[in-house]
């Protein structure tokens, strides 16, 4: 690994380009911890462009920690439905409930009150004290990772334990004492717009303190888990305008779902449709049930059609809904 750059010129040239070409961002425009959190928790794995409906929409619902914390599990699975990844919204459910039960409703100051929030990190924990505080902190995700593998020419995997101290090490070398909140912005933006995936090196402002040879090659990952294939098997039960549905217990916990059936019917799918979830690709298979009349089961329930807009169900189920009655509200893509 290459020493770190200069820190005062490195310093000058990004804040220089990011006086011009920074991006307008909803939460950019406040310093208010919650709203804070709530953009970091939906940033994780999701782009930028897809979180600002959902962000917008969210401050809306639930403009602080009071609405969250007093929000059900349902509501707020509900409007997250679509981003993925649902873990988050529990997580920042029962962050803001923390708030409300562990600090009288005010988000704490202490880096380490911070950190012991459900679903906060090391790196959340540092966005929060650095945009709602400006407190003088490094943050590394994954823009800011790739920028600095490629400055320090890391010739080891970012998501090793020594990679990523390698990383934090030279993060906390160049983060400034005064206004660290802007300059990580800038770093942020400058590996979101101009060293992504494809870097665009000719008009890059670092470009003279980048000691990456092939930036392209970097940085450097483990190698990736072979993708499995799946399929699974899932029924649809209809009596007149109503649907029967399951509250899943575990990927989707708390969610609403089309039931699983298992072994599979013999006959033909109703619906095939497939969608990736971390290392599998999977395959949903839904088959026509008749309905016999029983009863549902103490985890399913019947739901009118015109109910489902209000139902928390993840977006693969409530795109076979649609297509099975294309009147059934659409999921987002």
């Amino acid at each position: 690994m290459n020493p770190a750059p200069p820190v005062i010129p490195f310093r000058r040239s990004l804040l220089s380009w990011y006086r011009k070409n920074s991006r307008d961002l909803p939460w950019r425009r406040t310093t208010d911890s919650y709203a804070i959190l709530v953009s970091e928790f939906m940033l994780q794995q999701t782009q930028v462009s897809a979180v600002i409906p959902y962000y917008n929409e969210w401050m809306r619902r639930f403009p602080g920690f009071a609405a969250l914390a007093a929000a059900s599990e349902q509501q707020v699975l509900h409007a997250w439905q679509g981003l993925g990844y649902y873990a988050r919204a529990r997580n920042l459910r029962a962050a803001a409930i923390a708030v409300r039960e562990k600090h009288g409703g005010n988000f704490p100051r202490d880096l380490d009150a911070i950190r012991d929030l459900p679903g906060v990190g090391r790196y959340t924990a540092n966005a929060i004290a650095t945009f709602a505080f400006n407190r003088s902190l490094p943050i590394v995700e994954a823009n800011i990772g790739r920028l600095l593998a490629r400055l320090l020419d890391l010739q080891i995997p970012i998501d090793t334990a020594s990679g990523r101290a390698a990383l934090w090490d030279v993060a906390a070398e160049l983060v400034p004492k005064h206004a660290a909140s802007t300059y990580n912005s800038a770093l942020m933006d400058l590996g979101a717009l101009v060293c992504g995936v494809r870097p665009k090196c000719a008009i890059c402002p670092v470009k003279h303190f980048c000691r990456a040879a092939d930036p392209l090659m970097l940085p450097l990952k483990k190698a990736r888990r072979d993708t499995k294939f799946c399929t699974e098997h899932h029924s649809f039960t209809r009596r007149g305008n109503r649907v029967l549905l399951e509250q899943s217990q575990d990927r989707w916990r708390g969610m609403w779902m089309l039931p699983r059936c298992a072994p599979p019917p013999p006959h033909k799918p109703l619906h095939l449709s497939e969608f990736p979830f971390t290392h599998h690709r999977i395959t949903l298979a839904v088959y026509l049930r008749d309905d016999a009349g029983e009863k549902a089961s103490s985890n399913q329930r019947w739901f009118f059609l015109r109910e489902l807009e209000g139902v928390p169900l993840p977006s693969p189920h409530r795109r076979a809904l649609a297509a099975i009655f294309p009147t059934t509200p659409r999921a987002s893509s």
